[in-house]
């Protein structure tokens, strides 16, 4: 059976992430079936990290702060987590079930393909995220 993804339900968990007027800075969708769903939300990313087991495959967006003591920028990036007891047949399709996950997440600065827990690493992300983002003016680095 295709896929099919619960377009409302995920685009008000992408918005909440995306609301500065809201903590929320991550978003989960999981597989129901053959129906791509919400799976979850919060303000920790632990709690995100969490949901990205070795026999789950879900996509995450994440919001992580970047910037210096000057200047504070969200960025955001779309993850794909594939468990490393999730088949091979179920990570084949990840790949096209994808393209529905990005009509409804649109907006990001990176995208990870991601199925070793190590790289979950928030700092890791930030790194990946600062990179992708261009000069970086933080004098406090060098």
């Amino acid at each position: 059976m295709a896929t099919r993804i619960d377009k409302e339900a995920c685009r008000e968990a992408y918005n909440q992430v995306r609301d500065d007027n809201t903590d929320i800075n991550w978003a989960a969708f999981k597989y129901d079936g053959s129906m791509i769903v919400p799976a979850g939300q919060g303000t920790d990313y632990e709690e995100f990290k969490s949901q990205c087991g070795d026999d789950v495959r879900l996509f995450g967006f994440v919001r992580i702060t970047t910037g210096d003591a000057m200047s504070k920028r969200a960025k955001f990036t779309l993850i794909t987590w594939i468990g490393e007891n999730v088949s091979g047949l179920q990570r084949a399709k990840i790949s096209t079930d994808k393209t529905l996950v990005k009509d409804i997440v649109q907006n990001f600065a990176k995208e990870f393909m991601i199925s070793d827990a190590r790289e979950l690493d928030e700092d890791y992300i930030r790194t990946e995220l600062k990179k992708a983002g261009g000069a970086n003016y933080d004098a406090q680095a060098e």
